[in-house]
Order: structure tokens, then sequence, then C-alpha cells
């Protein structure tokens, strides 16, 4: 993790990553400056500096007094605070208030240097982040604001003549308020700090839909802003190791950053605060994640020695999960039953995805076990498998469920996707399990249907700001809302504040929650078509579906696998030295 304060470049990856927020991300009006401030991060680099720091890119909205040479935020300082008073420099006065944006999601704070004042005394300014205008209007406590996880609102005490680093929080915006009478605050810069890990962005999409490429980067920023001492499902709230949701996170690590060292930390955080009699994070499926998580860093891996490590705790919760199961093969786990948020109230989705869940976990778990050479848990495992499969409940609906059905091959994947996952289009897609609908329309061969669905629902997000992928999404809230990047007007809806559910009402809900990343994984493994079968060996069938042509690669132990697709030609498929190519039409 970089110290405070700091973003290293790691080469041509993040250099690339830079390069598409800047391109991408950022708001329209500002687009000029852009490759000057990705020119300044080279340089920065090459000078041997290594640090990033972010200069606001506008001001949303100021006070009508109280402020004096606002727009001078917006330049560029030295990073130190200098004797006398410099021009330009930014007077804030008692009642002045100012809302700044830094362009696109962050993870870190900011540092205000100062100047000198009229008298000695710290000042205090009240300071909040927000990852929407409304939210940074909003104190704490108003429409769901919130300290929970990170502080998002304090006063501070500003030095005269000095540094003050505030804040470590998910946020684009912030707002500072000078509310003390008969006082005021030399500014003579304010900068944003990063705080990310320094890993090169090693996989890559490409596409002739620049719709679609810029929701794969929008997604792995998502996810690289979660990796932070464990891997976060929100940078905001929710700043903690949940196991289920670690499964699409996961899968864009592996897809953008190959195989990082945050996901065994993790997952070995969890079973180490975990009792075997308990379930991870409280919820049985949980355990199951953990269980799958294990499975597929174990293929990519061929990590037999952390496999060994985990070997008893892996037995033991193998042996709890099959006593879960009756004698007609209907799961009858216990704990907190769930799937994800949407599906909450849905109790016959939950027991068909439960099932499903548990087919896939037997399955996966006895390839472990015998991995490990236990192999009459092994064999214990597959009938018990193979009984559940007996049993195919109801889905009332769910696409969540029915994705899951669909995936463990409990239902046909092609009439599922006719029945229920392409009814109403995006209507009842969640941002977590919309990645396992996208799977499963993928195993019905719909590629450009879900294709569709990216464009449409993760699209959406984007429409209204997003420069990360939000903790939920419903296509209802759309007609007759406001973005995130402007003060919403009269007559419309906050899609920030307004709506949310759950635990995740208004402006507590997280827009930056690394679950949602799922279609940056989805376009590697299914349009370039590259699908890792171990450390040694991949799969590669492209699909375009809609599109034109297609190229990326992901990593793997040795180098890259690199795919260039276009409609009616040949595919072109690189290799590392050391991999074997199994198949590729």
């Amino acid at each position: 993790m970089l110290a405070i304060s700091f973003l290293r470049f790691h080469s041509y990856g993040m250099k690339r990553f830079l390069s598409a927020v800047c391109a991408v991300l950022l708001p329209q009006g500002v687009m000029a400056e852009l490759p000057d401030f990705v020119q300044k991060a080279t340089e920065a680099r090459a000078a041997g500096q290594g640090i990033w720091h972010i200069t606001p890119r506008r001001v949303v909205w100021k006070s009508e007094a109280g402020l004096e040479g606002v727009e001078n935020l917006l330049q560029p300082g030295p990073g130190q605070s200098v004797l006398g008073r410099p021009n330009p420099v930014c007077v804030l006065k008692s009642g002045g208030s100012v809302v700044l944006d830094f362009g696109v999601e962050l993870q870190g704070g900011i540092e205000i240097f100062t100047g000198i004042q009229p008298d000695q005394v710290p000042v205090p300014v009240r300071i909040r982040f927000g990852e929407s205008v409304n939210e940074v209007m909003a104190k704490v406590g108003e429409k769901g604001a919130t300290n929970d996880h990170s502080i998002r609102e304090e006063v501070v005490n500003l030095p005269w003549l000095g540094k003050r680093r505030i804040g470590s929080t998910g946020f684009r915006f912030v707002r500072i308020d000078l509310e003390q009478a008969k006082r005021e605050v030399v500014i003579q810069e304010i900068r944003a700090v990063l705080e990310v890990r320094d890993i090169p962005y090693a996989g890559s999409f490409k596409s002739n839909d620049e719709r679609l490429n810029h929701i794969w980067e929008v997604g792995a920023w998502t996810v690289h802003l979660n990796m932070q001492d464990y891997l976060w499902d929100g940078i905001k709230r929710d700043r903690l190791v949940w196991v289920g949701d670690m499964h699409p996170e996961w899968r864009t690590i592996r897809t953008v950053f190959g195989l990082h060292e945050i996901v065994p930390n993790s997952l070995d955080l969890i079973a180490d605060i975990t009792p075997q009699s308990e379930w991870m994070n409280g919820i049985s499926s949980y355990s199951m994640w953990w269980v799958l998580l294990h499975a597929e860093w174990y293929q990519h891996s061929g990590d037999a020695a952390y496999l060994k490590k985990h070997g008893p705790y892996l037995k033991a919760l193998l042996q709890k999960l099959a006593t879960y199961v009756d004698e007609k093969g209907s799961e009858k786990l216990d704990g907190h039953r769930f799937l994800d948020w949407p599906s909450s109230e849905n109790p016959e989705a939950i027991h068909a995805g439960l099932q499903a869940l548990m087919v896939m976990t037997f399955e996966e778990g006895g390839k472990l076990m015998a991995a490990l050479d236990e192999k009459e848990l092994a064999k214990t495992l597959n009938e018990s498998a193979s009984r559940m499969r007996k049993h195919v409940p109801g889905v009332n609906g769910s696409k969540q469920a029915a994705a899951l059905l669909a995936l463990a091959g409990l239902r046909d994947a092609g009439e599922v996707n006719q029945e229920v996952l392409k009814a109403g289009g995006s209507k009842n897609v969640s941002t977590f399990y919309g990645y396992y609908v996208l799977e499963a329309m993928a195993a019905a061969g719909d590629l450009e249907g879900a294709q569709k669905l990216i464009r449409e629902y993760w699209g959406a997000m984007i429409d209204f700001g997003a420069t990360s992928f939000w903790e939920d999404f419903n296509i209802e809230w759309v007609p007759g809302s406001a973005g995130i990047t402007e003060i919403v007007p009269e007559g419309k809806k906050d899609i920030h504040g307004d709506f949310g559910a759950y635990c995740y009402e208004n402006f507590r809900h997280s827009l930056c929650h690394g679950w949602a990343s799922g279609p940056t994984a989805w376009l590697n493994r299914h349009v370039l078509g590259i699908e890792v079968i171990s450390n040694q060996k991949v799969r590669v069938i492209p699909n375009l579906g809609d599109l034109e042509w297609a190229e990326g690669a992901i990593p793997m132990a040795g180098g890259l696998v690199k795919v260039r697709i276009e409609k009616g030609k040949e595919p072109v498929i690189e290799v590392p030295d050391g991999v074997e190519l199994v198949r590729s039409r």
C-alpha cells in the first residue's frame, strides 16, 4: 500500500488508466486540460518524484459572499506553504462556502495549504466529502448522510502558514465552510491525495464500442480503489471484507491485475476471525462463496501449499455444509439466508439460489478434497450434489436465483434466459448479481443480449455521472432524475439522495462498490473468450456478439494472453511461454 499522499506510477499500466480517466471519466468542460493532466504525471515519475496529487477540476458551487479568488483553487501549486501572500490565492471569510469537483471518484483525502492570516489563531472550517454534489451539500444526519466507516464530515483547524491533511474516505466532491464569525483564512492551495496500490493494469479490453470500453475501465477502477488494507466492498461506507462480495471483485482482479496477494490475505482474515461453528460474515451463502473462491484461486494459481494451509478449515466447513441437506436433496441452511439485498424479501428465490450455490460448492469442494487426498469426503460431496440435482426449486421471478440455477446446471440456461433473464430488460437487475445474470446469458449463448444489458444498466450509471460503479442501481430510478455532478434542479429527483433501500438508503448509498464491477471480467472472458483452465493452460473461444472487433489481454504467470478478433477474420492469439493453448477457434 502506498503511503498516504502518494500515488506511484507503475509503467504503462497506470499511465494507460490515467489516460482513460482523463479521456473518458472527467466531465465535459475540462477536456481541454486533460492531456496536460497526464503529461504532468509522466513528468513527475520521470523526475523521480513518483507522486501524484490531484488539483480540483471545477468549482461546482460557491456562496454569494465570504470568498475572494475562489477560481485560483483550480490552479496547481508547489505543494508547500510559502511566506508572504503570493498571488493567486483564495481568501475564505466568515460565511464563505465552496464546493470543488476533483473529476473522478477517489479514495483518500485532501491537503490544504494556508498562508499568513490576520492572526495566528487556528481557523476552524467544516469539511464535507461526498460522492455526489447533493451529498456534499448535506450534513451528517440529513437524508442518510453518515460518518459510518469513514469520516465524511468534520470541523478541523487550519494552521497559520502551514499544511493540514484531512480525511480518508471515498469522494469526488469536497465542500469547505468557514462558519466562525469575524475570521478568515488564506488558502494558497488545495489538492486531493490518492490512496491506491501501486499495481499495473496488465489486463485490457478495447473494441469498436466506446461505451463498453468505458464500462470496462470504470469497473477496473472501482475494484482498484477498493484494494486497500484488504479487499473492501466500498471506500466510503462498507470498508469491510464481505466474502460473497469478493467473488466478482476477485474475477475483476484476476482479469486486470492477475493473482494479487490481497485475495488470499482477505480469505485468511475471514477464516481467522470466524470459528468453524459459525458462518462467515454471519451468512451461510458467504461461507459457500469462500469455498468457491478457494477453488478458483487454486485453479488459477496451482498453489498447493496455500490449499493445504486451509485444508483443515475447508474440510470441516464442507462436512458441516453436508449436514444441511435433507433426504429429498433440498438445502436446509440456517443463519442469515441471503443472496443480495434486492432478493432479500423473496424466500422462494433465496431457497433456489442457496440450492444452486450448494451444488456448486459441493462439486468444487469435492475437487479440492480430492486434491488434498480426502477421497471419502470428496465422494460424499459429489453424492450430495447428485442428490441435490433432483430438487429444482422455482425462482418466483428472481433473475438472481434463475441465473444461479443456470450456472449450477440445475436448469437449462437457454430456457432460463428466455423465461426470466430477458424479461423486462434491465428491470430487477442488481449490481452484485447482475454479473451472474450476464454469466448465465453467456451460458445460454446470448452474447448480444448480455452486451445490451451492460450498455443499458451499467451504462446508465455512467450517464448519471458515475466514475465508479454503485452499491446498487435500479433502472426504475432513471425517469425524472438528475445526475450526481450538479445540484439537483427543482422538479427533478436526486439519483443519489432520493433512492436506495435496506442498508443503503439515500446518501448512505455507496457510489463505489467493488461487487458491481462484473462487466470488466465478463468482457474478457466471453467476448475475447479467454478461459483459464489452470495456471498452465488456457482456452480461447472468442465471440464478438454485436461488435465489429475487439482486442485485449489478461495476465497469467509468465506474461499476457492476448487476443485480437475481427469480424470475418481468424482471431490472433498469443500465449506466454509455458502456457498451453488447449483449444480455440
